[in-house]
């Protein structure tokens, strides 16, 4: 399965990096849109959504949000932005949601509902934040390229220092693997690679501290959407959101923390004009 999954993620980030690199933003708006899109599409599973029609539908009525964004914003960005600050809310929410894990874990409960909209009010935030970014002047391209693979990194060193260092469980009963030490090694290397790549995005000395203060945010938002989608899929009584990445489960495991990271990023840059 290690194997497995080596070999996906080595297909896989090569086209991720060569699209943020090489698409126009128009283009990658669209690829990125698909990608999501299947990630609701899973999510609305966990939500308890069996019909495949009335699954279509809510796909259907997210894509054409998208497009009415899209063209209402006219290049503006505006909208992008008011986007991104209704998803870091809905963020904000979830975490109230971790608190009170067990409510919406019955079947045919009426938190159904409120797992449908929170759908929509995570992927499509994180839709508009990954526009708003790569349209940000002639290197958003590369600060997109930032934000993700802090991410990534924050994934990756959680994963390593958890099962070298953890012991102290960070959310035992909704995702028992993670651990506060998993979190500290997560922040470090996403840390460590938010600096490197905003060295090669070319912040200047004075945003510096603005990009830490933004590193820290995300990070810790990546975490929050990566056990928002544990928790549905233990209300759901899935171990994997979907089948379709060899080894790695579904889309939605692999984009659960860009979806709360990228708004956090994308107005942090904002504010601090890195």
């Amino acid at each position: 399965m290690t194997k497995t999954r080596v070999i996906a993620a080595l297909i896989m980030a090569p086209v991720a990096i060569a699209a943020i690199l090489l698409l126009p933003t128009q283009w990658l708006a669209a690829a990125a849109a698909a990608v999501f899109l299947i990630g609701l599409w899973e999510w609305l599973k966990l939500a308890d959504v069996d019909d495949t029609l009335a699954r279509t539908v809510l796909l259907v009525l997210n894509l054409v949000l998208m497009v009415l964004i899209v063209w209402a914003d006219a290049g503006t960005l505006v909208l992008y932005q008011i986007a991104a600050l209704v998803g870091i809310g809905w963020w904000l929410l979830a975490l109230l949601w971790l608190r009170f894990f067990t409510f919406g874990a019955e079947p045919g409960s009426p938190a159904r509902s409120l797992k449908l909209l929170a759908g929509t009010l995570a992927i499509v935030p994180a839709w508009a934040s990954l526009v708003l970014i790569h349209a940000s002047g002639d290197k958003g391209h590369l600060w997109l390229l930032t934000a993700l693979a802090v991410v990534w990194a924050a994934d990756s060193g959680a994963y390593f220092a958890g099962r070298t260092l953890g012991r102290t469980k960070l959310a035992p009963r909704i995702s028992p693997n993670k651990t506060w030490e998993g979190l500290g090694g997560g922040m470090l290397a996403g840390l460590l690679v938010a600096l490197v790549f905003g060295w090669i995005a070319g912040v200047a000395p004075g945003h510096v501290v603005g990009l830490v203060i933004t590193t820290v945010v995300a990070v810790f938002a990546s975490v929050l959407g990566d056990l928002y989608e544990s928790l549905l899929k233990r209300h759901a009584g899935a171990k994997d959101s979907g089948h379709i990445i060899p080894g790695h489960g579904g889309v939605l495991d692999r984009i659960d923390g860009v979806l709360a990271a990228l708004p956090v990023f994308a107005l942090g840059k904002e504010i601090f004009g890195f």
